[in-house]
């Protein structure tokens, strides 16, 4: 696989996070996917997925930057949103923060397997 097959994929799949649409993640998600070193299979992946957009009703992926290294990807993602409630234990509570995920995604078989995320935390508490 090239290095633009790999971000055509991943773009693919962002895509198909902004549209919720949970029944194609299987598309673009390993059934054995493992997600900061905890094995959630594809079924936990789209109940965090969805637990997210629960929580914040508004989400939306943006990418700022991506880099394919096949079979990786880095990606540092933004998101401009309005959290419910309490998010990553901080109240929120439907004030629009905005923060970055910077994440590293690793593939089998053209699916993500392994998922290693650390979000800006800081950055939102700045804003509260």
């Amino acid at each position: 696989m090239t290095r633009d097959d790999l971000a055509a994929i991943y773009r693919d799949y962002i895509a198909c996070l902004n549209r919720r649409d949970w029944p194609a993640l299987g598309h673009f998600v390993h059934e054995k996917v493992v997600h900061n070193a905890r094995p959630l299979g594809l079924a936990g992946y789209r109940a965090m997925l969805e637990r997210d957009v629960r929580e914040i009703p508004d989400l939306q992926f943006h990418v700022e930057m991506l880099i394919s290294d096949p079979p990786r990807i880095a990606a540092r993602l933004r998101f401009d949103c309005t959290p419910a409630g309490a998010f990553l234990g901080l109240a929120v509570n439907g004030r629009r923060v905005s923060f970055c995920e910077n994440v590293f995604y690793e593939f089998q078989d053209r699916k993500i397997r392994q998922v290693w995320s650390v979000i800006d935390k800081a950055a939102i508490e700045a804003q509260l």
